[in-house]
């Protein structure tokens, strides 16, 4: 008869790895628990996601040699949008867009009695005007560095219509308070934009939402201010930074003068 081979012997289990008590003789810590169950959690969204790759693309990438600090007013215009969006929510839950005395007393309630709310208005307020301020240096940036060329001038084109926005936002945001100063400085601006050709009349009973400036446009004004504009700088934004995730930065002028000048040195 053949010979039946004998059953393998199993191999001997491994002792599981000691616990942080086991290891040092000391109970675990909170923050060990915490730094576990956090790593847990972006393992099993991960897991089912795959964001990591997308996290990779987008903030591991070659830097040209030479970039100083002008590169990171792109990064401080989107800061200063995040926190207009944040305060701008806040202040929302408070304001009245009643041109009859609310708009005014909501805007003084804000300012007078929330808690934190003159800090909160003071940063929306003063944070429209850096924005804006950042968005002019950040363009300027673009041009003087040559950064409109080929192959980004689509993202030159998303920064000017940003721009653009910007000035639309901070635009109608200014009548929001209805005091005197908001109502006629808008009354001007509306009827500036009615001197353009063509599009100009029509654009000027557009902000007003008629021939004259009545209850509704401070309702209109708003609307554009809260709703509009905002999710339209969102997705631009989300835009812009996929093509620059894509297409990369441009190298500094200097550096580029600098390797041409040691390319004629090489060649002659």
């Amino acid at each position: 008869m053949p010979k039946v081979p004998a059953p393998p012997i199993p191999a001997p289990l491994k002792p599981p790895p000691p616990r942080p008590e086991e290891s040092d003789g000391a109970p675990p810590r909170p923050v060990d628990h915490a730094a576990t169950a956090g790593t847990a959690f972006v393992d099993w969204v991960d897991e089912r996601t795959s964001l990591s790759g997308v996290a990779r693309w987008a903030m591991f990438r070659k830097v040209p040699k030479g970039t100083n600090w002008f590169y990171t007013l792109g990064s401080a215009t989107m800061f200063a949008f995040l926190n207009q969006a944040v305060t701008g929510v806040f202040l929302a839950m408070f304001y009245r867009p009643d041109p009859s005395g609310g708009a005014y007393e909501s805007v003084r309630y804000v300012t007078n009695q929330v808690f934190l709310g003159q800090f909160v208005r003071g940063m929306h307020k003063w944070g429209s005007s850096v924005m804006v301020v950042l968005v002019f240096l950040h363009m300027g940036r673009t041009f003087f560095f040559g950064a409109y060329k080929y192959p980004r001038e689509l993202n030159w084109v998303i920064g000017v219509v940003l721009l653009i926005l910007t000035m639309v936002m901070s635009f109608t945001g200014y009548l929001l308070p209805f005091d005197q100063r908001a109502y006629w400085a808008t009354i001007v601006g509306v009827n500036i934009n009615g001197t353009g050709p063509l599009l100009g009349p029509y654009l000027s009973d557009f902000l007003r939402g008629g021939g004259e400036f009545g209850a509704t446009t401070l309702s209109r004004f708003y609307a554009i201010h809260m709703l509009l504009l905002p999710g339209l700088i969102a997705a631009l934004i989300g835009a812009h930074l996929y093509l620059v995730a894509k297409l990369g930065t441009t190298a500094p002028p200097w550096s580029k003068a600098e390797k041409a000048s040691e390319l004629r040195e090489s060649e002659a």
